[in-house]
């Protein structure tokens, strides 16, 4: 399998961090934010990984990661021209997944504890569609929030006043290579962006969504409060929390 990281976004939240830097360059413990998702899909023994990224930072990822061969994989790079979406940064990997291929997406500034291995050999073993990875949040309202009935994902509220359940959506995704063609069925939302949680669930609607729960530390990074929470877990190296 190969794998996909999003390292794009304008990282307004944690603006002025970002006035300069891609927020997945921030530096989280002992490496940079982006360290981490290479090492997660390595250690799933994902080693062929396409990096997506902005104009703004471009150079600076290949100052750092290079081909990939310190890392112990090989990268290749896309530029998402302008912020228009999750969804439509995944769409600029069509070229370099087959459509017989299933891959495993992971949003760059998702840190987390679990080994990645088990998830993507359940995934291996469904037969199409998407996985998602949820984790028990405090906060839900902040995130993508399932809806679940029977075991199975019904469909994903995002970022909802009153939410069904204590469950997030986390940034960690699997699809088969007809996550493609759904993209292209998906309208721009009220922000004009195609949202990963209508391709989510395109899939849920058609029963094709499945989803397991992360056991482990996992956060987000994507404000002031949860950074510096990574960083303090990371710094002190706590495995679980």
């Amino acid at each position: 399998m190969k794998g996909v990281i999003l390292a794009g976004g304008t990282g307004t939240r944690l603006y002025p961090l970002t006035k300069l830097m891609n927020k997945h360059l921030l530096p989280i413990g002992k490496h940079p934010m982006i360290h981490y998702a290479i090492d997660k899909l390595k250690e799933a023994e994902i080693t062929d990984i396409l990096l997506i990224t902005g104009k703004q930072s471009a150079g600076l990822y290949t100052d750092y990661l290079g081909s990939g061969k310190d890392w112990g994989v090989s990268l290749n790079f896309k530029i998402q021209d302008e912020a228009g979406g999750i969804a439509q940064a995944l769409s600029l990997a069509e070229s370099y997944i087959s459509r017989e291929e299933k891959f495993v997406m992971i949003l760059g500034d998702n840190l987390f504890e679990d080994n990645l291995k088990p998830y993507v050999e359940r995934f291996k073993q469904q037969p199409n569609g998407a996985m998602v990875l949820l984790k028990k949040v405090p906060d839900p309202k902040r995130y993508g929030v399932p809806l679940i009935h029977g075991g199975k994902i019904v469909k994903i509220d995002e970022k909802p006043e009153k939410p069904l359940s204590n469950f997030c959506v986390t940034g960690i995704y699997m699809y088969d290579g007809g996550v493609f063609d759904v993209i292209r069925t998906v309208q721009p939302s009220q922000r004009g962006e195609l949202e990963i949680t209508d391709v989510n669930n395109a899939y849920a609607v058609n029963d094709l969504l499945s989803f397991s729960v992360l056991e482990g530390w996992w956060s987000d990074a994507g404000t002031f409060e949860s950074l510096h929470e990574a960083q303090n877990v990371l710094s002190r190296g706590r495995e679980r929390g």
